[in-house]
């Protein structure tokens, strides 16, 4: 079963730091590029950040110089270190990947969601 697991959602005050984590089910053969998305209440889910497999990334403009996005090929992992929150960045965070699977094709998967509430 392919799984995307995502963890380090959290409640944290205005300026502070969270690091998401998402990391793939053993049984994927290969993973191209991964990415977070973000849904707040009443409004669509947005892109925040993208990495490729060969580490090329790309950034919502109101998330640029603030959060990171990075990915650890090995574990299968990708990570968004997210810094000088603010309250306009409270949604569920969505981790989302294109991976290939026994069907030797890349299929996009997303992960269950996380919580980020940031405080004013």
């Amino acid at each position: 079963q392919v799984q995307l697991v995502e963890s380090g959602g959290g409640l944290v005050q205005a300026g502070g730091s969270l690091r998401l984590s998402c990391a793939a089910s053993r049984s994927i053969l290969s993973i191209n590029t991964m990415g977070w998305y973000r849904q707040a209440p009443g409004k669509e889910r947005e892109l925040v950040a993208t990495i490729t497999s060969g580490g090329s990334r790309n950034y919502a403009d109101s998330v640029k110089g603030r959060f990171t996005i990075s990915r650890d090929n090995p574990k299968k992992t990708v990570y968004l270190q997210m810094n000088s929150l603010k309250p306009e960045d409270t949604a569920v965070y969505f981790c989302n990947a294109a991976l290939m699977t026994m069907t030797l094709k890349y299929d996009f998967y997303w992960g269950q969601g996380t919580q980020v509430t940031v405080s004013s």
